[in-house]
């Protein structure tokens, strides 16, 4: 009875913060701490270490990078701290275990949604190799403080930024797939406005589906509007409304898409299906308001006009549109100028050499994905490793333009109008080389990462 009357006594002592009512509720990092702040974090309690194991970990995977690296990241963590990790990770939680002699402590961490931050990436993969050379000599508060600051930083770009980084990006798109001026100035206005419209309603937290639904339909929207007012002024042909595809590839899921080869391939299962299963999800909803939008304007995904160009002034122009539409995808992955300017320059020459490939040889479409992929993650290697950056926010962006959005919704599309074989052939089109994107970064990754060579 006395012990109950004294535990009472400290209860109340503490002040504990009022309870979320969102959905999602926050966990209070501070309460783990307790008293123990100034203490050096090696010689801290189980619970406290293991916390800053997990919090690390949620961080890495709020980024959008895929499970190898949120383990590896808590595992370097782990064995600073004297313990020992083990983690199942999925596309928005982690259920952990840190383990010390005869004693473990197990948790269960969840996001919200999932997202890409490339910026905070690099500022969390910094933190860890600064943490491997000097986390035996940091105290708890330190290190939940240096933490913080991390996750305290907001996106690096405005609404109206990441439009015009939309904008450039579908633009550029659509000059790769063989679109012209006009196809390219509608898409620019098209996606701009539909990219604008999407990060507003991210920033009042606007569930994925709406977010996508919404943002769809006003980038085809815009784009006829455009082309209409282009097509009174200058009377020019109507096949030029094919580009309006363009207009809404800002949607693509590249980073879902390419980690969950990556995680499958390393036999992380649960990530890399929940990865996979997000990212057809958009593309499914996003290609269904597309097809629907088209439907009430009358616009038809037909084949572009052909470019009166020269092989060598097409090499000449596809150099600069790769980095622009790279730079672009990267921009909306909220990387820093510079990060988006190196991934840029790797996707220019990796996709200029696919689309080369494609022309000029026999390889089929697939294989010359996995030619540029492959160079993009072995340039990735290289630059990532002088520059510091993650190998992940150089590749994706570099590669995500090689995606097929095109082959997506003319499946879709054709599927809809029940010409089921014709969708069925732009549908294998697309899973082939969707097939052979992740396969080429996961060559690259073999012949030039020894820690992800080997399973153990």
């Amino acid at each position: 009875m006395e012990q109950q009357k004294n535990f009472s006594k400290k209860a109340t002592k503490r002040k504990r913060a009022p309870l979320s009512k969102h959905h999602h509720m926050t966990i209070r990092w501070d309460e783990f701490i307790g008293d123990a702040g100034d203490e050096l974090a090696i010689d801290a309690s189980l619970k406290e270490r293991a916390a800053i194991v997990g919090r690390i970990g949620i961080l890495m995977l709020a980024c959008g990078t895929g499970a190898w690296r949120v383990r590896n990241s808590m595992n370097s963590i782990a064995r600073v701290l004297g313990l020992t990790c083990t983690a199942d990770v999925g596309l928005v939680s982690i259920e952990y275990t840190c383990v010390e002699l005869d004693e473990s402590y197990t948790q269960t961490l969840a996001l919200a949604t999932s997202g890409v931050n490339t910026s905070k990436l690099t500022d969390l993969e910094w933190f860890v190799r600064e943490f491997e050379r000097h986390g035996r000599q940091m105290t708890i508060s330190d290190i939940h403080y240096l933490i913080d600051q991390i996750r305290a930083k907001s996106g690096l770009y405005k609404p109206p930024v990441l439009g015009l980084a939309a904008a450039l990006a579908c633009s550029a798109f659509v000059f790769l797939l063989g679109g012209g001026l006009v196809e390219m100035i509608c898409a620019f206005i098209g996606a701009g406005f539909g990219n604008y419209v999407r990060a507003k309603m991210n920033q009042h937290k606007i569930t994925l589906f709406a977010g996508i639904f919404v943002s769809v339909a006003v980038a085809c929207l815009m784009y006829m509007v455009s082309f209409r007012g282009i097509e009174a002024l200058f009377s020019v042909s109507s096949r030029h409304e094919a580009g309006y595809i363009g207009a809404m590839l800002f949607v693509i899921p590249g980073f879902p898409f390419i980690t969950s080869g990556l995680d499958i391939a390393k036999l992380d299962m649960r990530s890399g299906l929940e990865r996979m299963t997000h990212a057809l999800t958009i593309i499914i909803v996003a290609t269904m308001v597309g097809w629907l939008t088209a439907m009430s304007i009358n616009f038809k995904p037909e084949d572009f006009i052909p470019l009166q160009l020269t092989s060598w002034q097409l090499l000449a122009l596809r150099l600069p549109a790769s980095f622009c539409g790279v730079f672009g995808f990267s921009l909306m992955f909220n990387s820093s100028p510079k990060l988006a300017s190196t991934a840029g320059i790797i996707g220019a020459l990796a996709n200029t050499l696919r689309l080369e490939l494609v022309d000029f040889t026999n390889v089929p479409p697939a294989a010359a994905a996995f030619a540029g992929a492959l160079l993009a993650g072995l340039l990735a290697s290289v630059l990532g490793r002088k520059a510091g950056y993650p190998r992940i926010s150089l590749t994706v962006p570099a590669i995500v333009i090689m995606v097929p959005g095109l082959y997506m919704y003319r499946a879709v599309y054709n599927i809809g109008l029940n010409s089921i074989s014709v969708g069925a052939y732009w549908l294998t089109q697309a899973t082939l080389i969707v097939l052979a994107l992740p396969l080429g970064l996961i060559a690259a990754r073999i012949l030039t990462d020894p820690k992800w060579r080997y399973s153990d």
